[in-house]
């Protein structure tokens, strides 16, 4: 995708589910079910879909999976939408996935920097150029509690200096770390180039709805890239063009809207397992795949990474609760 048509189609907002592994018993690359559940995607409407990234493991890497299920994805994925690839690790490593991932045709790259705990901003302003230079990159804030770390005001309005910034992705799950981000974006200028994406799994249509302002500058969340939309996607699309329909119009926020989106968020908190500090994050999202018949199991490749003590009944109690989240 040329990179004009690229921010185009950034700023047009989108369901973009982060796309998970499909896995046997074996744990070993269960391929007719990861090319079915990309399949699933598009045929849910979704506008792009995030390879590669927390919830596909990032483990994949050491297990030799990142180039084949990085080439599937690509493969299943229809051309005209758009395909962000995960990259993470240090600059070595993160140059050699991003230069990969364009050789595959991905559009961008999710660059996350929960590897890099100690670097200082200037090191990861570096880092974050060097890999720029390769593919498009999207900014990532990825929430402590799973492995990333506190990004400040500073950092983010330097980041948004980087000429090949197409858009970020807040998920601090924090409200002032998320209107550090909006805030610096709206400073650096750059507003109209740079794509809002939510990746607040806990605040999702909230965070939609909300309509920023700093400084003269008036800004919104175009889209989300979520963990929580790798489920009930054809729904998510469906709640997405409603949000942007208000928008559009400038009408009043439905209150049922809202009420919908606290429903979503304790459907959230059931499914990544907020009782066990996210514990079972990737495993809850994997049932209710399974429940929808896309995975054979909820196998993750760390065999301790699985459903915490209730978490399961937890999941029953939410999708007989909310059938209206639900495809």
């Amino acid at each position: 995708m040329a990179h004009s048509a690229l921010r185009s189609a950034l700023a047009l907002g989108h369901v973009i589910p982060a796309h998970p592994l499909a896995l046997d018993a074996e744990r070993r690359l269960d391929e007719p079910k990861q090319r079915g559940l990309t399949r699933y995607y598009g045929a849910g409407g979704a506008g792009g879909i995030a390879v590669g990234v927390h919830t596909t493991q990032f483990a994949i890497r050491e297990r030799g999976l990142f180039e084949p299920v990085l080439r599937m994805g690509r493969e299943e994925w229809p051309r005209d939408r758009l395909a962000i690839a995960g990259i993470c690790g240090p600059t070595a490593q993160a140059l050699a996935e991003a230069k990969l991932a364009h050789n595959l045709g991905y559009d961008a790259g999710l660059l996350s920097l929960a590897g890099l705990s100690r670097a200082s901003d200037e090191e990861l302003l570096a880092h974050a150029h060097a890999v720029s230079r390769e593919i498009p990159i999207l900014g990532f804030y990825l929430q402590p509690s799973v492995g990333g770390r506190v990004l400040g005001f500073d950092f983010w309005r330097r980041f948004f200096d980087i000429e090949n910034v197409v858009a970020v992705k807040i998920a601090p799950f924090h409200r002032y770390r998320t209107i550090d981000v909006v805030r610096a974006l709206a400073e650096s200028g750059r507003a109209p180039e740079i794509a809002l994406y939510t990746g607040n799994d806990d605040n999702i249509i909230a965070d939609l709805l909300t309509e920023f302002e700093f400084a003269g500058t008036r800004l919104h969340f175009a889209g989300g890239l979520l963990g929580q939309w790798a489920v009930w996607t054809a729904k998510a699309v469906e709640i997405l063009e409603d949000i942007k329909t208000i928008r559009h119009r400038n009408a009043p926020v439905p209150q049922e809207l809202l009420t919908l989106g606290a429903q979503l968020t304790d459907a959230n908190a059931a499914i990544f397992d907020v009782a066990h500090d996210f514990a079972g994050c990737i495993a809850g999202v994997h049932e209710v795949l399974r429940r929808q018949n896309l995975l054979a199991g909820i196998w993750c490749l760390d065999p301790e990474e699985t459903l915490s003590a209730g978490q399961s009944a937890e999941i029953d109690r939410v999708i007989a609760a909310y059938p209206q989240l639900q495809d």
